[in-house]
């Protein structure tokens, strides 16, 4: 066995639990085949996404596979990841305090979107990613509710920038901490979007890999201020199945095409229901809708939810389901989600002016 054919079948592991090849030439970082019979393969890999809570299960099965290309050596396998920048279409100066800002549409309200940008959140953070959330829905902010923090306000120290809300160690923010639960916002677009870019620009984020911005539905002031304003580096759609769902979604998939931001998936929501009473399960709303969508704009479909009452349950009363039990089936699910949607984003263009200062000079 020689370093460029061991390469190769780290190049060509299909992860089986995670359905995607998570090995490419950048992660790789070292092949050494040694020790006293020259028996010894050392391999050191970095990937480019969070994996902490699967760590251990994917390196026995990246082992196993090895062993079963080629038994004749042993392996020593050093498994790390690290998040980086990567490239936004925006024409606008990077965040140097988040790496990657992720956008949740769906086009059309009522489809659980903001329920699943909650729980995907928190699953990015099971991977041991540090993780925000932003409620850009102006008008009727959720955020709050869905992760138990009504009673929490913003804190400044400079009376010009406020830091996130800390919520089941998320950073959040949304309007809903800084106005009266039932005081409407009876805004005009322009005001919805500089509150916006404010939420976004003027909270002390620290150190984030991933900012997941939930969007309110449609493709108005608040959607186009955000695709052009702010650095937004990804995309993600989240629908049901039922036609009308679907007819939405591709409007904001659209809206991202126009304004070049890629999508990286489809999230299929409230997929199929099983009767608690009887096991029977249905598709009430349609069945096969997300992935028709996903071949349709030519991304993949990162997975199906079902139609669940725990879901609507565990988010209304503060306690998301990766909260409630991280372990459970639907947490788990939420999981391999989060885990392709980052793994997906880590094959993106990385940004390298997220590296660099900005410098200004001053005439004295």
């Amino acid at each position: 066995m020689s370093v460029e054919t061991l390469k190769q079948a780290l190049l060509n592991y299909l992860e089986p639990q995670w359905d995607f090849a998570p090995i490419n030439e950048a992660a790789i970082k070292a092949i050494a085949i040694g020790g006293a019979n020259n028996d010894i393969a050392s391999i050191k890999l970095k990937l480019g996404f969070p994996i902490d809570s699967v760590k251990a299960q994917f390196v026995e099965r990246l082992e196993q596979y090895l062993l079963s290309w080629d038994s004749q050596y042993s392996y020593q396998l050093a498994v790390d990841w690290k998040v980086d920048a990567h490239a936004h279409p925006a024409k606008v100066q990077a965040m140097p305090k988040v790496r990657n800002i992720i956008a949740i549409a769906s086009g059309k309200g009522g489809v659980g979107k903001s329920t699943t940008s909650v729980n995907l959140a928190l699953a990015l953070q099971n991977l041991g990613a540090k993780v925000g959330i932003l409620d850009a829905d102006i008008y009727g902010p959720s955020m709050p509710i869905m992760l138990g923090a009504t009673d929490k306000h913003p804190e400044s120290s400079d009376k010009k920038t406020i830091y996130p809300v800390a919520a089941h160690g998320l950073q959040s923010m949304s309007i809903g901490y800084l106005v009266k639960p039932e005081q409407a916002m009876v805004w005009r677009g322009p005001m919805a979007s500089g509150a916006l870019q404010q939420l976004v620009n003027d909270t002390q984020w620290d150190d984030l890999d991933y900012l997941v911005i939930d969007l309110p539905p449609g493709t108005g002031d608040i959607q186009l201020t955000m695709a052009q304003k702010i650095p937004v580096t990804a995309a993600l759609v989240v629908t049901t199945p039922q036609d009308i769902a679907l007819a939405d979604a591709r409007k904001a998939v659209s809206m991202f095409n126009k304004v070049s931001v890629p999508v990286l998936g489809v999230v299929e929501n409230m997929a199929i229901h099983t009767c608690s009473n009887c096991g029977h399960q249905e598709h009430i709303f349609g069945a096969g809708g997300g992935d028709k969508l996903a071949q349709e704009i030519g991304v993949g479909l990162l997975g199906s939810l079902p139609l669940a009452l725990s879901i609507r349950e565990d988010t209304d009363n503060g306690q998301p389901s990766l909260v409630k039990d991280s372990e459970s089936e639907i947490s788990n699910k939420y999981k391999e989600i989060a885990l392709k949607l980052a793994a997906k984003l880590s094959l993106q263009a990385k940004e390298f002016r997220a590296d660099f200062p900005t410098i200004t000079i001053e005439n004295s």
